[in-house]
């Protein structure tokens, strides 16, 4: 293109330089002026159009010779020359501003003309300062005369989402491990590396933060050889923030991480995310190991037999790139134009529509919800605006759940299933922002299996039903293992709430002289009644926790029902520990007395244990001075006036209801969670 602005300059020297002379001959006293002004402005115009013809042809030279080097650019990058990796780390360790670094190095982005943690897109991820789903951008790079593909997922560090960071793991052959220098090897670092360790994929460790005068090498060096094997020259130190190191870590991945290894031609694909876009349908995120897909050629899912027939396929380029195929070792997208999300299951494998023999990519994991809830419309008329903001939200959360129920107190709602309480927080504050709901949400509860009399197991995920078995021979609850790191100091305090949490020690060692792991069997019951708030106040926030859904296991359990006028509120319900459960009840109690407006007549509030009363506060009636009008008399006359109020008060709450604003229960609730 230059070349061709440079031979344009030349010629149009030359051609000024014409006019000149021919403007000179023109005006001249020499006898060959009589050559006529009219043919010399003819001659002008033919080396005017002249010019720019030869500059039009220069033009069209230099695009198509742009346009076969970028052929050739692209044909240059095949399955050798792909990597994909991951970016695993514990929250806060700087993930999502390497991957701006990345961004810089490949060209996406300019240096400091964009936004920070530019695959944070969401609202709530910002405002968080955590990283909520995984975001996937292939970035190109040349090196050594080669131009790489090299496909980056960034993934979550909150112990809600590690299925989003086993998903980001199966589409990758290498991951980089990253450590926050300042606060060492952290509870869900452990946990990412094991999963990546189990997968066989190539580890790249990573010391971030360099830069900060609070940072410990030599400690934090050690933690990852104990961790993974990793000498000190093998560790990558790097400041994701000013960028030093980031470049050669960069070339670390190109140079170490393995490429995709086809085993044969047929198409073998897997789903690793989806969403539901509402012009496009279904979006599914996929990693090809074998074969290619095309746009407009029909294909199959291989585990429900259902066809698919991709209409745009591409890769993510801080958006969605189209391109005619995608082959062995990429990562990109498929545009399905499908309505239904339930028929992408992530985990699913695509392969040809005439393969005889499906070859299924096994070691998925399948997501299940920890937390149960109830959710309810501030106002009952809103059932339906609640019922299609949760069909539409589900469809871009796979590990959501939701199923209708109806409360005595709320009317019309849904019972749902979460990963976690940070997960049920961020559904609910993205229903009331992005579908302008206001919402009642009951305490968290968890799983529990019931056995009959007659060996028969139910699974309870509302404590309400419970009331429908009578013959119920034991309880079993869920138990989680639950890994603890922390400074030293603080190990008695974590310990005393281990204990209290009902915890059962399995592992108590030291990573350095100054950071204690501890590992514990504790019931996940306890785990969402408040442990993790807990946790950080008596640690003043250095500890950090990881825990992992072990089994059932046979429990003194409970079933706590909250009595208002003696009519049980079914949505307050709880399953607790034996042990807890009076202490449990009293501060129920307590706190929606204070609450509940008075009356004309007496309010008991109670809680029981079956027909057992364990705790009960009264809120007192609203009471008239009949005897205000008596100026003087026996007093015989007060004491009737006062009998005929008492018998009245008694008969008014046999016969009356106890009228309880919703807005009561909505704050009883905001104060439980």
């Amino acid at each position: 293109m230059e070349c061709a602005l440079s031979n344009f300059l030349k010629v149009s020297l030359i051609i000024s330089s014409l006019f000149s002379l021919l403007e000179f001959i023109a005006f001249s006293a020499s006898p060959i002026a009589v050559l006529s002004s009219d043919l010399i402005d003819l001659f002008k115009i033919f080396l005017l159009i002249f010019c720019l013809f030869l500059f039009f042809c220069e033009l069209l030279f230099a695009i198509v010779k742009l346009s076969v080097e970028n052929s050739n650019l692209i044909k240059m990058i095949n399955e050798e020359n792909i990597r994909n990796i991951s970016i695993i780390a514990h929250v806060d360790h700087g993930k999502s501003t390497l991957a701006d670094r990345f961004l810089e190095i490949a060209g996406l982005v300019s240096p400091g003309e964009h936004v920070s943690q530019i695959l944070d897109s969401m609202d709530l991820e910002r405002e968080r300062g955590i990283t909520i789903k995984s975001q996937a951008v292939s970035l190109e790079y040349q090196h050594v005369d080669t131009r790489y593909r090299v496909n980056i997922i960034d993934t979550p560090g909150h112990v809600d989402f590690s299925y989003e960071v086993s998903r980001a793991l199966m589409a990758c052959e290498g991951a980089i491990l990253l450590v926050d220098g300042t606060q060492g090897v952290q509870a869900q670092t452990l946990a990412h590396s094991y999963e990546a360790i189990d997968l066989g994929l190539h580890i790249i460790p990573v010391i971030n933060k360099i830069d900060s005068g609070n940072v410990d090498i030599d400690s934090v060096s050690e933690q990852i050889y104990d961790l993974i094997g990793s000498r000190k020259e093998e560790i990558s130190l790097i400041s994701a923030k000013t960028g030093d190191g980031v470049e050669e870590l960069f070339k670390r991945i190109i140079n170490e991480i393995s490429p995709n290894k086809s085993q044969d031609k047929f198409l073998k694909a897997l789903i690793f995310d989806s969403y539901f876009d509402s012009y496009k349908g279904v979006v599914a995120s996929v990693r090809i190991f074998n074969g290619s897909i095309q746009a407009n050629k029909e294909y199959m899912l291989a585990n429900n037999n259902n066809p698919i027939y991709p209409t745009e396929v591409g890769i993510f380029d801080l958006g969605m790139k189209p391109i005619s195929s995608l082959g062995p070792g990429e990562v990109g997208y498929i545009v399905t134009g499908s309505k239904d999300l339930t028929d992408f299951t992530v985990g699913e494998t695509i392969v040809e529509r005439s393969a005889k023999e499906k070859s299924i990519i096994e070691g998925f994991k399948s997501i299940n919800p920890n937390v149960y809830s109830s959710i309810f419309p501030s106002d009952s008329d809103e059932y339906v605006k609640l019922r299609d903001a949760l069909d539409k939200y589900s469809l871009n959360d796979s590990s959501f759940f939701f199923e209708p129920e109806s409360s005595s107190a709320f009317g019309f709602g849904f019972r749902c299933g979460f990963l976690g309480l940070l997960h049920m927080e961020i559904v609910v504050e993205r229903l009331e922002r992005e579908y302008d709901l206001s919402l009642i949400v009951t305490p968290p509860t968890v799983e529990i299996l019931l056995i009959r009399n007659s060996g028969e197991e139910i699974l309870i995920k509302n404590p309400s039903e419970m009331s429908k078995y009578t013959d119920i021979k034991e309880i079993n609850e869920r138990i989680a293992e639950v890994v603890v790191i922390s400074p030293k100091k603080y190990l008695g305090n974590i310990l005393k709430l281990l204990t209290e949490s009902r915890g059962e020690q399995k592992d108590l060692s030291f990573l350095s002289s100054e950071r204690v792991k501890l590992v514990y069997s504790v019931p996940l019951l306890e785990l969402v009644s408040g442990f993790y708030d807990t946790l950080k106040s008596i640690s003043q926030g250095f500890a950090t926790f990881d825990y992992k859904i072990v089994s059932f296991k046979k429990g003194d359990l409970v079933k706590v029902d909250l009595l208002v006028n003696g009519q049980e509120v079914d949505s307050f319900s709880s399953i607790v520990a034996k042990e807890n459960a009076d202490f449990f009840g009293r501060s129920r109690v307590e706190k929606l007395s204070k609450l509940i407006p008075r009356q004309q007549f007496d309010i008991p509030i109670q809680a029981a244990i079956g027909s057992r009363i364990i705790a009960r506060e009264t809120v007192k009636a609203l009471r008239k001075d009949v005897t205000a009008k008596l100026y003087g008399g026996d007093v015989s006359r007060k004491k009737k006036l006062l009998e005929s109020q008492k018998k009245g008060k008694k008969k008014m709450k046999k016969i009356g209801n106890v009228n309880i604003p919703k807005e009561v229960f909505q704050n009883f609730l905001k104060q439980d969670l």
